[in-house]
């Protein structure tokens, strides 16, 4: 059976994947900050007949990464990382010229130091895997200059830099990174509180879309949720892929 670890699952878009991947029989390791809210989340899986193990902790401390791993290495094993966990860095979201410099280092630490040690702790079990994958989720913000998201759109594009890289060195590996697109979440509601969420779609139409990476076994490159959904079969590939 497949194993997961997924970041950042108690709630939002990280909840919707790890059910998405529950559902389709993959056991799983699921990290959050908060205990009790991914308690929940794990209850909530654990009824779809698969291994949850949930493990609370913050992704930025090398301690609680090794936990994450040792947990995936006791279900047998390590296929998927998905590194969905992240910050926006200040809420609402600032204009650089008074954007907080501790928020864009909390930023980077979170969006970008803390994948890259997730996958560094990960690799000799995903070297061991017959198909074994990462996915980061990144951000337009990562690619367009929206005011106001510059400290996180710094961060994601950083991450899609490092995934372009990794998938480059790990060419065993299949490595995505993926914008989801705009979501109704915590997190786009504390970024822009003024904004109308209504109109925007939830997380788990999302999820079922972005692992259509995993189902179809896309090659390595940067996605975004909008061109999967629109795609025909394997019509489009990565943007910048491999």
């Amino acid at each position: 059976m497949s194993v997961a670890i997924v970041t950042g699952a108690s709630r939002g878009l990280g909840r919707a994947l790890a059910r998405e991947l529950a559902g389709r029989g993959w056991d799983l390791v699921l990290d959050a900050r908060g205990a009790g809210p991914l308690k929940e989340a794990a209850a909530e899986l654990g009824v779809l007949g698969v291994r949850v193990v949930a493990v609370p902790g913050d992704v930025t401390a090398e301690g609680h990464r090794a936990a994450l791993v040792a947990a995936a290495r006791e279900l047998g094993g390590l296929d998927l990382v998905v590194n969905n966990a992240g910050v926006l860095g200040a809420e609402p979201v600032p204009p650089l010229a008074v954007h907080p410099l501790a928020g864009l280092r909390l930023a980077l630490e979170v969006n970008v130091v803390a994948p890259l040690g997730l996958v560094q702790a990960a690799l000799p079990l995903l070297r061991a895997s017959a198909a074994g994958a990462v996915l980061n989720i990144s951000s337009d913000a990562a690619v367009v200059a929206y005011r106001g998201w510059g400290g996180y759109g710094a961060s994601k594009a950083a991450l899609d830099q490092l995934s372009a890289v990794l998938a480059v060195e790990e060419p065993g590996l299949r490595v995505w990174w993926a914008d989801p697109g705009s979501m109704r979440t915590r997190m786009l509601a504390a970024a822009e509180p003024e904004e109308d969420l209504t109109g925007t779609p939830e997380p788990a139409e999302v999820a079922a879309v972005l692992l259509r990476l995993l189902e179809e076994g896309r090659p390595s490159g940067r996605y975004t949720a909008a061109g999967l959904a629109g795609a025909v079969g394997a019509a489009a590939g990565p943007e910048g892929g491999r």
